[in-house]
């Protein structure tokens, strides 16, 4: 007769995600992190009482202990500003199905009802949508760009500040790390039905250049080529040959930027600036999205961002030419935006190489855009996703 060992009950706090705020020392046992004796920690709030969704959220019982050993050990990483305790899960790769993994956790820990969640987007985040909360929840790849989770929540309330129309995050305490993901939380915008238009775009665009960027803000430098390298060599769809060419082409075009006069005085950019990341609501208004690469830096790349939509195909020169009327500069016609050209469409390549396992129609449009990159003087036809 085999004895079994008494279930013991696991502590809530190791579900999700765990902070506790510096200065304090703390230490690790078989519950979780508590602080050591003598010290005190601010009492755990919650906007809202938990819910519990029969599909998505992870059950209550020995949770704690299925973790560590599905995933192994949890370890504790330490930031800038806060001690985080995460369920480390290096190898596995970023997919939907990890994404909706971390998903269930989040609503847990966060406690938000999950049953209707619905998968938006898959990209360098996952975007999911829970209806019956108006809440969309946004989980990075790692937590290698925590410093730009954090940039996001910072910019998205000094852009509500500076009366500019912006996505907000919920009241819960942000960024949360889930399964090694950070994970912010925002409340759903309401569409009108119908799409921003490049008019829009160029209006937002002007009214952001033209703001004061606070000290305290703490943007970094513009650095174009962020994870490019990153993706590459991580990519395992790639041939040596073609990880040697894409690593030889993003050090060329390093270089040819940095070379670079630019005309415009640098300011505060979006950094992936197109009018999908604008959400036109029911009375007018046009609310801007997605901070992760804001930057300080020069608007030449915000603009090229629409120029370059327009030469592979998804837009026509008119609209082209209203965007850069409307704004008050034509990208297209300054000597450099070449080089802001094959930046970009490296960018967009490497971006989408991500998800080639996804589907089969990802792995041909990047088979397409390889091919593109390979031949710089073909016409461009690129199909969006």
């Amino acid at each position: 007769m085999v004895r079994r060992r008494p279930r013991t009950r696991a502590d809530p706090r190791r579900r999700g995600c765990s902070r506790v705020p510096e200065g304090h020392r703390h230490r690790q046992d078989r519950r979780g992190i508590r602080p050591a004796r003598g010290e005190r920690t601010r009492p755990r709030t919650r906007s809202r009482p938990r819910h519990h969704p029969a599909r998505f959220c992870a059950p209550r019982g020995g949770g704690s202990h299925r973790e560590e050993a599905r995933h192994g050990p949890r370890r504790q990483i330490t930031t800038q500003r806060w001690h985080v305790t995460v369920s480390q899960t290096p190898s596995i790769p970023f997919s939907s199905v990890e994404a909706l993994a971390t998903l269930l956790e989040t609503c847990e820990a966060a406690g938000l009802a999950g049953q209707d969640a619905r998968l938006l987007r898959l990209g360098e985040n996952a975007l999911f949508v829970l209806p019956a909360e108006q809440v969309v929840v946004r989980i990075a790849r790692s937590v290698e760009v925590l410093d730009d989770v954090r940039k996001e929540v910072a910019v998205s309330a000094w852009l509500n500040e500076s009366g500019i129309p912006a996505a907000r995050t919920t009241a819960h305490e942000q960024p949360l790390i889930v399964r090694g993901h950070p994970v912010t939380l925002w409340h759903l915008i309401p569409g009108s039905g119908s799409p921003a238009t490049l008019d829009d775009l160029a209006g937002v665009l002007r009214e952001l250049h033209g703001l004061a960027v606070p000290a305290d803000l703490g943007l970094p430098a513009m650095n174009i080529l962020s994870r490019v390298s990153e993706r590459i060599n991580a990519a395992a769809v790639l041939t040596e040959e073609d990880r040697d060419f894409l690593l030889t082409r993003r050090r060329e075009l390093q270089t040819a930027y940095d070379a670079l006069a630019f005309p415009l005085t640098p300011c505060a950019v979006h950094g992936d600036a197109h009018n999908e990341n604008l959400i036109k609501t029911a009375d007018g208004s046009v609310l801007l999205i997605d901070f992760e690469r804001f930057a300080f830096g020069p608007p030449e790349t915000d603009l090229a961002v629409t120029a370059i939509e327009h030469s592979v195909g998804w837009g026509t020169r008119a609209e082209y030419d209203r965007f850069a009327e409307r704004y008050g500069f034509d990208v297209l016609a300054w000597e450099g935006y070449p080089v802001l050209r094959d930046i970009n469409e490296l960018k967009m390549t490497t971006w989408l190489m991500q998800n080639v396992s996804e589907n089969e129609a990802i792995a041909q449009e990047f088979r397409n855009r390889m091919h593109s990159l390979r031949n710089p003087d073909m016409p461009r036809r690129w199909r969006a996703f």
